[in-house]
């Protein structure tokens, strides 16, 4: 049976595959004129069936410097780059094996960027055969040799050598270099579940030490607050009228009154951080290498959005933001199943953006306007027949973004050019984008009349639509 061409698209699939057919009817033609050198043909076969056999990183260097002698009777050392010095340390000989403590050569050697004559030997650079992580160190450094392989002795070095020991050397590098990602990773994996357990038993539960000298700070206000009745008893039976009691009862209330402000803003802000704080670190995300949502049904406005944006309060008045409040919202609120923690810090980054990019606007009164709001809307069979959303927006007022930059402002690590001398990382939206889409939602961004709407939508149960 003959299966059909993808559907609009077998043009497209035979345009496609051009280069890679080239590249292979070239390197098999590459091959027919080498056919007759079958001891290079038989090394590189074995080379991909006992490369999968051994599992350890000492076998692999051994088997690496073992073939050339078995098949050509060449003595091989397989050399690899001390990242810090950029020379290169001798891990494995073929005529003394695996060498336990890396040896740097005797006059240090950078490894070559392309194959080097020696003495009466060749070295020829292992390059890295993967894409480098972004950010990483030698994607930064720009150093893609990952080591060096001799081999001796060779006199003289043909085509066919150069052709084959070319081949060898990238099935070698790439094999090495996966290999050494994964001990890296093993590595890393290691460190992060160790950190994890730091950060709980250094972090966490010492964090829980905040409430019990909470306690006591209200208790010393309820002390303080118990002083001044006292003296007002005291005055009162010793007939003092006025005076330096009077002054002394004013500053109390006035200590008291800002020592009971400054409770309440301390206990929002243990509050927020300990969600925060039990909402990222949970093991689950780092065993599983993703967030891992911990639903319970809530009131998004009442125990998310407002327990926030009072968090942010005094840093929008301090900037002359006004914030706009729903009148309908709370009263008709819809409970959803979502995980609070990491739902609140999705309206923490928001209410954090509307402090730092809020701008003064004319507004279609032709008054100036600088203000913050947020909302809800409910859209039925938003993902498709009876699968119904609500959709969470929170507008601030401001010059519109650019079609280039609202398509790359949930990216990972994206700023404005206007914006990047203010503080920030560019991550708070690309964090908001994971966590809603793990929750099944979408993230997007739209303009306004009078500013900039940022929102994300969320699936709805079946029964709640009824009830809103």
């Amino acid at each position: 049976m003959t299966l059909p061409p993808a559907h609009g698209a077998s043009e497209m699939v035979v345009s496609d595959l051009g280069p890679i057919r080239a590249r292979i009817r070239q390197i098999r033609s590459e091959y027919e004129q080498n056919r007759h050198h079958q001891e290079w043909q038989w090394l590189l076969r074995t080379f991909s069936d006992l490369a999968q056999e051994y599992d350890t990183l000492q076998d692999f260097y051994r088997l690496c410097v073992a073939l050339p002698g078995e098949y050509l009777r060449l003595q091989c050392r397989l050399f690899l780059t001390n990242e810090t010095a950029g020379t290169l340390e001798l891990v494995c000989d073929s005529s003394r094996g695996l060498i336990f403590d890396r040896q740097p050569t005797p006059a240090p050697v950078a490894a070559p960027p392309a194959p080097s004559r020696l003495a009466d030997s060749f070295l020829f650079p292992i390059h890295r055969r993967q894409a480098l992580p972004q950010g990483s160190q030698e994607a930064a450094s720009g150093n893609l040799v990952l080591g060096a392989l001799e081999l001796s002795p060779l006199t003289e070095l043909t085509g066919t050598d150069q052709f084959f020991i070319d081949r060898y050397v990238r099935l070698l590098g790439f094999h090495l270099h996966n290999r050494l990602l994964v001990q890296q990773n093993l590595r890393h994996l290691r460190f992060i579940n160790s950190l994890i357990m730091d950060i709980e038993h250094n972090v966490i539960v010492p964090n829980m030490y905040f409430k019990h000298i909470f306690n006591q700070l209200t208790r010393k206000i309820r002390d303080l607050h118990q002083l001044k009745a006292t003296i007002l008893s005291f005055k009162e039976k010793q007939g003092i009228a006025g005076g330096v009691c009077q002054t002394v009862v004013a500053q109390i209330e006035s200590l008291h009154d800002d020592l009971n402000k400054y409770d309440e803003e301390l206990r929002r802000h243990h509050a927020a951080t300990s969600l925060f704080l039990e909402s990222l670190f949970r093991p689950d995300h780092f065993e599983r290498g993703r967030f891992v949502l911990r639903p319970r049904t809530c009131f998004v406005e009442k125990e998310i959005i407002l327990p926030q944006l009072e968090h942010y309060k005094r840093r929008l008045d301090r900037r002359g933001i006004t914030i706009e409040r729903p009148s309908d919202m709370l009263e008709e609120e819809t409970p959803l199943m979502v995980d609070v923690g990491l739902l609140a810090q999705v309206y923490a980054n928001l209410f954090s953006n509307a402090v730092k990019y809020t701008e003064e606007v004319i507004d279609h009164r032709g008054l100036p306007r600088k203000a913050v709001t947020y909302g809800r809307e409910i859209f039925r069979d938003y993902f498709g027949p009876g699968q119904d959303a609500i959709k969470f927006n929170v507008f601030t007022t401001g010059r519109h973004l650019s079609p280039a930059e609202a398509e790359s402002i949930f990216a990972e690590g994206y700023r404005r050019e206007e914006t990047r001398r203010k503080p920030g990382t560019g991550h708070g939206l690309a964090f908001l984008k994971q966590v809603i889409e793990v929750h099944g939602g979408r993230v997007g961004y739209e303009p306004t009349e009078e500013g900039n709407n940022f929102y994300f939508v969320l699936p709805l149960p079946g029964e709640a639509i009824k009830n809103a």
